[in-house]
């Protein structure tokens, strides 16, 4: 059964149609009676009464159906940038993707930004252009810009028959060549035929169906001897070689149609059985057994091999949290005390569920491939690895960006601190992306996050679920710091109480990093099985002669380190800096690991100091879409905002720009927009990088003394 089983993502820019997508799918698959609307607020995956309420998917919500014999574990991911940690874990645990494009908005910014997250997962993918019968569509665009932007090598399996409003009549099948005709008549929407393709649609088809073939023919040696000889290439043939494609990635089979009017999902869900992998078509999840060697091991998606999975998410509830699970091995039984192999503490399971939304079914165990609901779990979060005790395993963890931007939470006069703490501290927990301390000099709390919509999301639930009264202040930019120039900085520490001291003398070389040095750095960890620091600093060991021993060398990274998270003058994490131990003096009495990360400390601190703080802020790539008469209004207020344009351009009566933007400047940007262009904008951003700003332009309302 595990060779049928799917574990699919539908992925795609915020408003595409992903939700809508699903309920078809949920619909057509038997799991539905009702199809529920996003406009009505009334869809399985989007729960939350918060996503009903703005229309959009805020949390990924995984629902079971099966299709002809085939299982297949759904995901519905948020399109909004704010939560893309929900797309990157969900994509961790996944073995393929449908990736939703707008047919009329193309490959827009944040389908660039999820493309390239399955990219580095290898997360083969089925592209679905969808909203064929809206205005302004247009299949081919969509597509040239999947090449073009995605560097995506498509085989085209489908076409539209026709476009727009009242001229999209279906969809035809290019693998088939038949024209999938749906009965108007038909209010339940069950009545779909295969008929042959109307004349009219005849050269689209047999053209689409000559690049389909060549597209293939790059893959299979015996497509490309037929097409030779001129011999007919049978639908199993071609499937066989689209499925091929898809499994190693060099082909992008692209399926088309109208989820809103029921169009094409049918034979979507047959290209996801048919091209996507099961379990057993990935690769062995790779990990190493816990302790000093970190000896490489890895599993098979198979039954009989030890059990292992991943925790990828948490969502606390009052009747007990819930862990969402993929078992990558073995079987996973309720009742049953499993390793968690990345605290070292054992956890129990009490129940495990086949999840179908807010809903749940209860299972006698879990098997490889599987993707569940876990209950019973204390000290589980995402990222950790539950397994065998006798047979441990620790699986790569989730890595999630930093947040970008920070406000401050104040209590109202009612609220009990200790009740707010602990529901910041659950919410911290199931949403790695947040992050929450106290300013010890204002008192304050301050939450950070993503962006505007993930922090009034996370505010809401504090006062919805946890029924905590608190107040927000404006939202303040996450800054970071570097140093200005490369210097070299002698540190002693030295303290005498009585008895035994405390001695470390090192000696510390700096340099701040630029793009170039970072990317030259990636490329050298990549050929050693290494990933780049996420904040850019690196810790080099030149010690010769013993002068500072082995075994204090890590206590001067590690104080290196939290000088660095500390942030000296401003308390901004230091990013892109890279420290060399050169030098150094101990005593063989008073010298100590906690002398010397002290020393690693304060000479990073003062050395930051001679060689000056550059102040770095968060850069947004923003992309506007607009009526063509407003690409001057919009020019202007990128200037206005500190901005750089980095293209624009007016296509079909639309102007379309892209810009970079400072995150400080964007502060009520989307009412802005949305005055001054009558509401006939629309717009995303997503992080790009983080540039040197004036500290006069920046607010520096989290300024600390060093």
């Amino acid at each position: 059964m595990i060779e049928k089983l799917r574990n699919i993502g539908i992925i795609a820019h915020v408003d595409a149609g992903k939700t809508t997508t699903t309920e078809r799918i949920l619909y057509y698959a038997g799991a539905k009676h009702k199809v529920g609307d996003v406009d009505s607020g009334n869809t399985t995956t989007d729960f939350d009464p918060l996503e009903a309420e703005k229309g959009i998917t805020i949390s990924s919500a995984a629902v079971t159906v099966e299709w002809q014999g085939f299982p297949i574990n759904i995901i519905d991911t948020p399109g909004h940038v704010d939560f893309t940690a929900e797309v990157e874990r969900s994509l961790r645990v996944l073995d393929g993707g449908v990736c939703v494009f707008c047919a009329v908005g193309g490959v827009e910014v944040q389908s660039e930004t999820v493309w390239f997250q399955a990219n580095k997962h290898r997360v083969p993918r089925i592209a679905y252009v969808n909203k064929l019968d809206r205005m302004g569509a247009d299949f081919d665009n969509a597509v040239r810009e999947m090449e073009e932007k995605l560097q995506a090598t498509v085989a085209v399996c489908a076409i539209p028959a026709g476009q727009g409003p009242s001229d999209f009549e279906g969809v035809i099948d290019i693998v088939r060549m038949k024209y999938i005709w749906k009965d108007p008549s038909d209010n339940r929407h069950w009545k779909l035929e295969l008929r042959d393709i109307p004349e009219k649609y005849r050269a689209d088809a047999e053209a689409a169906r000559e690049k389909l073939l060549n597209a293939v023919s790059l893959i299979s040696d015996e497509v490309t001897m037929l097409m030779m000889e001129g011999q007919p290439i049978s639908e199993e043939l071609l499937r066989k070689a689209i499925r091929e494609g898809c499994l190693s990635m060099k082909l992008v089979p692209v399926l088309c149609g109208s989820s809103f009017r029921f169009q094409g999902v049918q034979n979507l869900l047959d290209a996801v059985t048919q091209y996507l992998p099961s379990p057993v078509d990935r690769p062995p999840v790779k990990g190493y057994r816990p302790g000093k060697g970190k000896e490489a091991v890895e599993r098979k998606a198979s039954e009989e091999e030890p059990m292992s999975a991943l925790a990828f998410k948490t969502v606390s509830e009052a009747n007990g949290d819930i862990v969402y699970t993929r078992v990558y091995s073995g079987k996973l039984y309720p009742g049953t005390v499993y390793l968690n192999s990345t605290t070292g503490k054992q956890e129990r399971v009490s129940h495990v569920y086949r999840m179908f939304g807010n809903k749940r079914d209860r299972l006698e165990y879990a098997g490889a491939g599987e993707i569940v609901g876990i209950v019973g779990l204390k000290n589980t979060a995402t990222g950790n690895t539950l397994c065998e005790d006798n047979d441990p395993i620790v699986l790569e963890e989730i890595r999630f960006p930093e947040p970008v931007l920070s406000q401050a939470l104040e209590p109202g006069k009612d609220t009990d601190e200790g009740r707010l703490s602990e529901a910041i501290a659950r919410m911290v927990r199931d949403d790695p992306t947040l992050r929450c301390r106290t300013d010890h000099e204002t008192n304050q709390i301050i939450l950070s996050g993503m962006g505007e919509l993930h922090l009034e999301v996370a505010v809401h639930k504090l006062k919805r679920d946890y029924k905590v009264d608190v107040s927000v202040g404006k939202p303040m930019v996450s800054y970071r710091q570097t140093i200005g120039k490369a210097i070299e900085i002698e540190y002693q520490h030295k303290k005498q109480t009585g008895g035994r001291g405390q001695y470390a003398k090192v000696v510390l070389q700096l340099e701040p990093l630029n793009k170039e040095d970072l990317e030259e750095i990636a490329v050298e960890l990549a050929e050693e099985g290494d990933k780049p620091d996420p904040n850019g600093l690196y810790f080099i060991d030149e010690i010769v002669g013993g002068v500072v021993p082995g075994e204090y060398i890590p206590a001067v990274e590690k104080g290196f380190r939290e000088g660095a998270r500390k942030g000296g003058k401003w308390g901004f994490q230091f990013v892109n800096v890279r420290c060399r131990l050169v030098d150094g003096k101990h005593h063989e009495v008073d010298s100590s690991q906690i002398a010397f990360q002290i020393a690693g400390e304060y000479g990073f601190m003062e050395g930051t100091r001679q060689a000056g703080i550059v102040l770095l802020e968060p850069i947004m790539n923003v992309t506007v879409s607009a009526p063509g008469e407003y690409l001057g209004d919009l020019t202007r207020d990128v200037s206005r905002r500190r901005g750089e344009i980095i293209h624009s351009d007016l296509e079909k009566g639309r102007a379309h720009l892209q810009a970079y933007i400072p995150l400080a400047s964007l502060f009520g940007y989307t009412s802005e927009l949305r005055n001054f262009t009558s509401g006939k904008a629309s717009f995303s951003m997503e992080p790009s990088h983080y540039a040197p700003v004036k500290e006069e332009l920046a607010d520096l309302r989290e300024k600390k003394a060093s």
